[in-house]
């Protein structure tokens, strides 16, 4: 995998993480959303940190877009898991929330589980396979993907 992939992977958990902790950070201007009150949840979307939360979930979902289009979700997601850790500090010391030890072990599992996928392929090349051969037209596109995919060398 090159430098450039291992940076839109970090890009979606970073991007994810600072979005997520900005959101929460709006919304605790705000208390609790309820049936009651829920015309304050439209009011908080102009909150300065609900609006930069939302910006960096944009980015977030580009790069995470980006990210599919060359990888597998089986592979993407759990190499995503650093935005648990980055979520865990980002919340401890920048919204001063309580992270228990119980919460930092789960957080080690997840995140020890990320050496177990990303170990593996990024790219399944039989279902990217049958996903293209609906369009014939981008067949030796698909054969000169896929040998770099799998590590395969041409014989041309």
């Amino acid at each position: 995998m090159t430098f450039r992939k291992y940076l839109v992977l970090f890009a979606v958990a970073l991007f994810g993480a600072c979005g997520d902790v900005c959101l929460a950070r709006g919304m605790t201007d705000f208390g609790a959303v309820t049936s009651a009150n829920w015309r304050h949840l439209f009011a908080s979307l102009w909150n300065p940190w609900v609006l930069s939360g939302i910006c960096l979930l944009l980015l977030f979902l580009c790069s995470y877009l980006s990210a599919l289009s060359w990888a597998d979700l089986t592979y993407v997601l759990p190499a995503t898991a650093i935005s648990y850790v980055l979520m865990a500090l980002l919340g401890k010391f920048f919204l001063h929330e309580t992270v228990t030890v119980g919460r930092w072990l789960g957080i080690a599992l997840i995140t020890a589980g990320v050496g177990f996928v990303a170990g593996g392929p990024a790219l399944t090349p039989a279902a990217y396979a049958h996903s293209k051969l609906d369009h014939p037209a981008s067949h030796e596109r698909l054969e000169a993907q896929l040998s770099v995919a799998t590590g395969a060398e041409s014989d041309a």
